[in-house]
């Protein structure tokens, strides 16, 4: 199987690469930064630039068998607007770059967060960022107030829409697309969503016992692009050691 992936340096995505090539499968990650597991083709590519985005798939032929959207922003402060161009923008548009490079049964998936959970009860403003020009980003954010945590939920929401949303022209065109919400993952940005997310975030963890592992992730990713999974078509799949239950249950119950 011939992948691509973004995201493929750190976290999740280094850990997908590595259990891809382990099993045989030929990876070319798009990345900032190059990542360190052997075996894998390198395309520098920054997803905050749609120049850059369309000179790193330029550089490949295809065609692939799976586009694995992995590469994403943390919730910084002072970086609202960056996380969305990154997290959905850039992404949305590095997706619609590759399709003609896909082959005819190709999965697409992903990574969105059980962050996005709250898209229905936010879906006017998620509608709003899928049909904004990316030219009027900063005033996008800017007039709604978004900072570093709500744009980085939004960006989450706003994949698991896509997804569901590109369902049926993907079917059309022969492929499959789904998407995967980790809860808290233990990489090296965790920290970042501990100060993002605080104490709700700690209870949940704690509820659940730990967080996840990259490698559990990577390992839901790989079954979603393999054929075991064909009939899977246009979820998100929530990864969270059974947070998302938990919450769920203690407003069914209380």
């Amino acid at each position: 199987m011939k992948v691509a992936l973004t995201g493929g340096a750190t976290g999740i995505g280094a850990e997908t690469a590595a259990k891809l090539v382990a099993a045989g499968h030929e990876v070319t990650a798009f990345d900032i930064a190059r990542p360190s597991v052997a075996g894998v083709t390198w395309i520098a590519c920054d997803l905050s630039d749609a120049d850059a985005i369309r000179a790193a798939v330029a550089q490949v032929d295809g065609p692939f068998d799976a586009l694995v959207n992995n590469a994403g922003l943390p919730p910084r402060e002072g970086m609202a607007e960056l996380v969305l161009r990154v997290n959905f923008i850039g992404l949305r548009q590095f997706m619609e770059a590759m399709l003609d490079k896909l082959s005819p049964g190709a999965a697409i998936v992903t990574t969105a967060s059980r962050a996005g959970a709250g898209w229905l009860e936010n879906l006017d403003e998620v509608k709003a960022l899928m049909a904004l020009d990316p030219a009027d980003l900063a005033g996008f954010v800017a007039g709604r107030g978004i900072d570093a945590t709500r744009a980085y939920n939004l960006s989450k929401e706003a994949l698991i829409v896509l997804t569901m949303a590109e369902t049926e022209r993907m079917v059309a065109r022969g492929f499959r697309m789904n998407s995967v919400s980790p809860g808290a993952v233990s990489t090296g940005i965790l920290q970042d969503f501990a100060a993002a997310f605080g104490e709700r975030m700690a209870r949940n963890v704690a509820r659940a016992g730990r967080p996840c592992t990259p490698a559990e992730v990577a390992d839901l990713i790989l079954f979603l692009i393999s054929p075991q999974s064909a009939w899977i078509k246009g979820q998100d799949i929530t990864i969270d050691g059974g947070m998302s239950a938990m919450a769920a249950a203690d407003r069914l119950l209380s």
